[in-house]
């Protein structure tokens, strides 16, 4: 099985490609700055408590005295109160940046989403798109918050403790300051082993979100065509590999944190033994005592500043994915001049709207797909006029959907225009087209929810009453009433709940509601039993009248009432006129319905 494949990426830490994050992280700078001076007050209480400690044992302990001990055991109580209190904010505030930034992005990459093409979809598997709208985002936000928590407190936390150290007792703090360069190189080394795997353990882990997606999506064709084997297979090898990679980012990990706890360990007996001689030489012991705290405690710091650093590189990974999709170029755009005067699709000025009366003209248009290499159509000339049935057929695979796509902008004419009501489509905005369209597919699609708000998407603000109106114009309330809870009932994922029937009336009467000026019916009877085929047959006859139609057909013994049938072969129209012209002329219109008679014919007698 082939699967869309996300993209190498190997780059270095980049300025540039965080910088492409500022719009949503600067509104939650004034979050992130509180949050940057909340880790300095810890990590300066951080840097105090070892010197408060050697005092204590300067003052107190060596001396065998407690004069005053009770007074000064406030101070390490008031700094212990004090960062308790600060964490308790800066954990509040850092979470409150990090879902605020993946809150925008995914709002963003959502919206986005909206505005592409066709051709997006036609490409990438949901399971990608997925990732990117919820992982993706998320690994931002986290990396964002809590990894410049973690950066800040373990960068103010060291430079704190080799200044404290220096003044101290320069002898003492070279020692610990001399392996530090050995542990850079090694953390080097580990974090760029560590980063290597875990980039490839992220785009694994994207393969196997998309897998997931079909495999459920598609789990009632799996069963069907007792492919759960095949399916299992498939799933097992990604995310055994996925479990491959992993384990060896473990076993790294598994040796690099020991080495760094050895080398702690090691600075730290080496501080005891020359610190133990200067004793004896007359140095305090509560200086030795608060550098066995820093040697001990100094290296976790610097081991966490190197995971900060390699994560920051291994997101810009997710950056990438994000900013890609946000920067990808829908295939069709508004102008900005039309955006100025009829809005956007979030935010339209219906006030502006022209009405549509629905007339079409296709003005020598040529097209071919954006991801094609010959045209589709030639310098096409074909005036519809107000109110006029189209019907288009063709083979399975014909192109019968291309007039359509370019009708309803989903695709715009490499050349030449397309023309409602004598101007241009571009002129006005893709949401004014849409919303005078009624689009029922054959393959309907309902929304979870219940009957009654999946027919309410048709025109969100239609009372219950046109609700149940719409329903009864192509016959649904008599199928509707039968279900358990009426116009009430849970329509389930998709309307996986609904027979394919009800489900396409429910789609027609959603198409009804907004009472639109063009309908484009794509193949939408050749799903349903012969009932609901005529009731629906019914219903268009009913609700074309005085508006113009495209039926894409399937069964041609329901279009010979058009007022123009187009012929399509190769994905190109090769006849057009009337039933009974084309009847007449014995082309390759009267090919394919004397063949579809004749099969209907065989398959009545044979029942």
């Amino acid at each position: 099985m082939d699967y869309y494949e996300d993209f190498e990426y190997n780059k270095p830490m980049s300025v540039k490609i965080w910088a492409k994050m500022l719009p949503f992280i600067l509104p939650q700078k004034r979050k992130i700055y509180r949050t940057l001076w909340f880790m300095l007050i810890c990590a300066v209480i951080d840097v105090a408590m070892p010197l408060i400690l050697g005092y204590a044992i300067d003052r107190f302990i060596v001396p065998q005295t407690a004069e005053g001990m009770a007074l000064f055991m406030a101070l390490p109580l008031l700094l212990a109160l004090t960062q308790g209190v600060v964490v308790k904010f800066f954990v509040q505030t850092a979470l409150n940046a990090e879902v605020s930034i993946s809150k925008s992005l995914r709002v963003a990459v959502f919206e986005h989403l909206q505005m592409l093409g066709l051709s997006y979809y036609n490409v990438t598997p949901v399971g990608y798109m997925m990732a990117r709208t919820n992982s993706d985002t998320t690994r931002v936000g986290e990396m964002v918050a809590w990894g410049l928590v973690d950066f800040s407190w373990s960068l103010c936390y060291c430079v704190g403790v080799i200044i404290a150290m220096f003044i101290r007792n320069w002898r003492l703090a070279l020692i610990v300051a001399a392996v530090i360069p050995v542990l850079a190189v090694m953390t080097w080394f580990f974090q760029r082993a560590i980063l290597r795997f875990s980039r490839i353990v992220r785009k694994i882990n994207s393969k196997m979100t998309a897998l997931m997606n079909e495999g459920i999506t598609g789990a009632r064709t799996v069963k069907i065509l007792c492919a759960e084997e095949k399916s299992r297979a498939e799933f097992v090898a990604v995310t055994g590999e996925l479990k491959r990679n992993a384990t060896r980012i473990a076993l790294l990990r598994g040796i690099f944190t020991p080495l760094v706890m050895f080398a702690g360990s090691l600075v730290t007996a080496v501080v005891l033994a020359r610190g133990g001689h200067y004793v004896l030489l007359g140095m305090e012991l509560g200086m030795l005592a608060t550098f066995i705290n820093y040697a001990g405690g100094f290296f976790e710091p610097v081991h966490q500043i190197a995971n900060v650093l390699s994560d920051f590189v291994a997101t810009q990974a997710n950056i990438e994915r994000v900013t890609g999709l946000l920067e990808r170029e829908p295939d069709v755009t508004d102008t900005p001049e039309v955006e100025e005067k009829y809005g956007t699709m979030f935010e339209p000025k219906r006030e502006n709207w022209e009405e549509i009366k629905g007339e079409i003209e296709f003005e020598d248009v040529t097209f071919r797909y954006p991801d094609g290499n010959e045209n589709v159509l030639e310098h096409f000339s074909l005036k519809i006029p107000q109110g006029t049935y189209v019907a288009i057929v063709g083979e399975t695979g014909a192109g019968k959907s291309t007039l359509v796509n370019l009708l309803c902008r989903f695709f715009e004419p490499t050349e030449g225009r397309v023309l409602i009501d004598g101007r241009d489509c571009k002129e006005r905005s893709r949401l004014w087209l849409h919303s005078s369209i009624g689009y029922v597919l054959q393959t309907p699609h309902l929304f979870s929810g219940t009957i009654r708000e999946n027919i309410r998407y048709g025109r969100l603000d239609a009372t219950d009453g046109e609700v149940e109106a719409a329903a009864a114009l192509v016959s649904a309330d008599a199928v509707i009433a039968k279900l358990e809870h009426g116009f009430d009932t849970d329509a389930g994922e998709g309307g996986d709940r609904l027979s394919t029937g009800e489900k396409q009336l429910i789609s027609f009467a959603r198409a009804i509601l907004a009472n639109p000026r063009i309908f484009v019916l794509d193949e939408a009877t050749s799903s349903v039993d012969t009932e609901t085929e005529t009731l629906i047959q019914k219903a268009v006859a009913r609700l074309l009248a005085g508006r113009t139609g495209f039926v894409i057909a399937h069964r041609l013994s329901t279009i010979r009432a058009a007022d123009m049938i187009l012929v399509v072969k190769d994905g190109r129209i090769i006849e057009r006129g009337k039933h009974k012209e084309l009847m007449r002329s014995r082309g390759h219109y009267y090919g394919l319905y004397t063949r579809q008679y004749e099969e209907d014919a065989e398959k009545t007698v044979l029942s």
